[in-house]
């Protein structure tokens, strides 16, 4: 059952920077893992889904293609992406290397967090199914590179609607609004 705090039994290490309502689903790209295959081949734990702590992976959904904003229905729920995913020190420690969270931002293979609108149930093998597109101008990818990639500079603009634009995860919204002050 995907509820709107996540996946019914799913547990969160550290909720008050991971989970709630703008991370209740986290998605990673499975085009991503032949990258991470590449730069790290002695690490077992990249050869099955699940090694960046995503609740769903399937392909065609990569930062370049999915945008803020955009709804799918996946299984018998709907879900909304919220932003993507800001990757931390944990990364490097739970893949036992230094580099990965830098090499996220650098890549910008950061994953996707949803918001859940509507609960149901969900099973491996449904599709994500496209409902909606709201905002084509924001995919996750220039989002990124604007609120976490350092490409900030300048785009004060773009800054200040993204921290009064509701489809965006609350704290991304403080970190937009944060970015165009300084």
């Amino acid at each position: 059952m995907l509820g709107f705090e996540g996946l019914e039994g799913n547990q969160v290490g550290d909720p008050l920077r991971h989970g709630g309502r703008d991370k209740a689903v986290h998605l990673y790209a499975a085009e991503h893992y032949a990258f991470w295959q590449e730069k790290y081949p002695d690490l077992n734990l990249l050869e099955r889904p699940g090694a960046f702590g995503e609740n769903f992976s399937c392909t065609g959904l990569t930062e370049d293609r999915l945008c803020l904003g955009d709804i799918f229905r996946l299984g018998d729920a709907l879900i909304e992406c919220s932003h993507a995913r800001q990757p931390c020190w944990k990364l490097n420690h739970r893949f036992g290397k230094a580099d990965v969270m830098k090499t996220v931002v650098k890549t910008g293979k950061s994953g996707s967090y949803f918001r859940v609108l509507e609960t149901g149930m969900v099973r491996a093998g449904d599709d994500f199914v496209q409902q909606g597109r709201p905002l084509p101008e924001w995919p996750l990818d220039r989002l990124f590179d604007l609120i976490i990639g350092g490409q900030h500079k300048g785009r004060n603009a773009e800054l200040r609607a993204l921290s009064n634009n509701p489809l965006l995860a609350e704290n991304w919204r403080a970190r937009a609004e944060q970015l165009a002050v300084n």
